[in-house]
Order: C-alpha cells, then structure tokens, then sequence
C-alpha cells in the first residue's frame, strides 16, 4: 500500500516528539462533536466537476513547472491550480500510485498584477470556501489538501487557498510562525477583494494548525469592517496552534463574528502537546479546556475518542464524521 504524504508527515512528526529539541508541530456547543449524524449530502463537489483550485498565495514562483510555488516569501499572486482527484485519469493515477492523494497538474493564470482583483473575478457570483493550511507544507501537500476537504464536504461554491511560505521542513517552526505572520496583510488584502465584488456570496474559512494563527491575525486586523465580518458564512479553526491567552485575547475582539465560529479540539492532540512544549508550557488553544473556549462564545467540538489518527492533528481531514463538523458550521452560516 503506498505511503500518502499526510501519513508520513504524521509518522515523522510522532518521531520528532522524541527527540531532544522536541520540535514537532503540524500539520452553543457540540457535546463532543455529538450528534455526528451525517445529513443529506449532495450529489459531488464543483471542484469534482471542474477541477480548477484559486490560488492566493505569498510563496514566490517557480513559474509553471513543480513545484510552482516554493519556500521563499514573494509577492502577493493569483493563479488557478489545475488538479486531479486521486485515480481519475493517467495523471491522477500515477501521482495516485505516488501520494494516495489528490494531484496537483500544473498551474495556470498566475499573475503577481492586481492579483487580488483577479482573485474576486474568478469567484464572481459563487460562494467561497477558503483553505489556509497549517504548519510543514509545502504548495502541492496544501492544494492537494483544499481538494480534499472541498471534495469531502461536497461544496458546491468555489474552492480557494490561501497559502503562505512554510518551509515545508519539521525544524522549520520558526520560520513558519513568522511567515505566516508575515503573510498577514495578503490574507487581509484577499478578503477585502472578496468583499468588494457585490456578487460574491458567502465566504467560509477553514483554516488549520499554525494557519488558524494567520486567520486570527487577519480577522483581528478587520475588526472594524463590518461589511466583511457580514459576508463571513463561518469561521472553522481545525487544531489551532495559538497560544489560548492569546487566542482568548484576540477573539474577544471580534465581535459577533465569535457566534459564527467553531473550534475543533483535541485533548489528546500530540503535534499541539509538542508545540505547547516549545512555547515554554502554554497550552495550545486546539487542546485547551472546553469550557475556557465556549465562554468566548464559540462553538466547540471536541473529537476526543473520535476516529484514529497518530497525531490526531487532522481528523477534520481524515475522518469523515469530524468532517461533518465542518459541513454542519458551514451550512449554519448559509442561513
């Protein structure tokens, strides 16, 4: 059976925790994330039927040949990442036989000039669904997860990426953290495009890991636009590498926006366990105390016992009924 890339992340992460330096990090309430009954789902993902990912990223061009986005931070860029579900024709299937994933083909579109208004064309008339990984990934390992996630929730509007110059390495954390936070204004900058093309209709934000730190930073950032906070469906924080003071801190800033904005925990989160090591003891918000985190108001799901996973840092990935969670937050912020 091949290895995917996520398992064997997973598996260098859980290696990593053992080692000296310890530096390891990834990648109304709802009891438990109880019910986790599937609801009636729709027939396929838009991304399904074309297969056409928006890009927005600060990662700096390799132009369109692998691995079209890499490492280094540069400047704010559009593109159309062209992909292939896992098995569906020659491509897919050997970078199946590869990954076990989804394929990233090529790219195309991309442009660096008023990327962020070619960025709201490109989403004109639709919902959106915008995905903003977390820590190690490299361009393909984030767009093959966007496809993942817009594929598992059968989203029927646009599927969009934000993503920032990690390093793609397990001792990049540093690195990372900074990019991220360094990526601040071009998420800010993404929104606000959004926003600005009245035919735009809702935006859902899934972000992940260290990508839930930028996504605070940005929404904080925007506190006072309330038009944008209006067009906001929801707001998912998967595993949130944020320091809980911090994260506590910044939420309280925002407003209403906290009542459209669920959080999935994990106690037992190894990856968090290790990253709170590295930030001198500090829980991470994503293993925080569940009642600390619905006396900000926002929702909670707590995937405790839920699934299997080595870290249980991406069960809203790997496993389909944490995945409802998100489907279920996001079919909230439609009404």
């Amino acid at each position: 059976m091949p290895v995917t890339r996520r398992a064997f992340s997973c598996r260098s992460l859980a290696l990593a925790a053992f080692l000296p330096l310890g530096l390891a990090a990834c990648a109304q309430s709802e009891a438990s994330v109880s019910p986790f009954s599937e609801p009636e789902r729709a027939d396929s993902s838009a991304l399904g039927k074309d297969p056409r990912l928006l890009v927005m990223t600060t990662r700096r061009s390799t132009g369109n040949a692998t691995p079209f986005f890499n490492t280094d931070r540069g400047p704010l860029t559009f593109a159309e990442a062209r992909l292939s579900p896992p098995g569906r024709g020659i491509s897919g299937r050997v970078s199946s036989a590869v990954s076990g994933d989804w394929a990233v083909l090529g790219v195309s579109r991309e442009t660096s000039t008023d990327a962020v208004r070619a960025f709201s064309d490109a989403v004109n008339g639709r919902d959106v669904l915008l995905y903003i990984h977390g820590f190690n990934e490299t361009f393909e390992t984030a767009a093959r997860s966007a496809g993942q996630l817009s594929h598992s929730l059968e989203f029927q509007g646009r599927t969009a990426l934000f993503t920032w110059p990690s390093g793609g390495k397990l001792f990049d954390y540093a690195y990372d953290r900074e990019s991220a936070l360094w990526s601040r204004d071009g998420f800010v900058q993404s929104l606000q495009a959004l926003v600005a093309n009245p035919t735009v209709g809702r935006i859902h934000i899934v972000a992940h890991s260290m990508g839930t730190f930028l996504t605070l930073e940005g929404l904080r950032e925007l506190r006072d636009s309330q038009e944008i906070y209006a067009r906001i469906g929801s707001v998912v924080l998967a595993s949130p590498d944020v320091d809980i003071d911090a994260f506590e801190q910044t939420v309280k800033k925002l407003g209403p926006l906290a009542q459209r904005m669920t959080v999935i925990i994990d106690p037992g989160d190894r990856a968090l366990a290790v990253s709170a090591r590295i930030a001198g003891g500090v829980a991470r918000a994503g293993a925080a105390d569940r009642s600390r985190l619905e006396a900000l108001g926002v929702r909670v799901a707590d995937t405790s016992g839920r699934g299997w996973s080595m870290l249980r840092h991406d069960l809203f990935l790997s496993d389909s009924e944490v995945t409802q969670v998100v489907r279920r937050a996001m079919d909230r912020g439609r009404s």
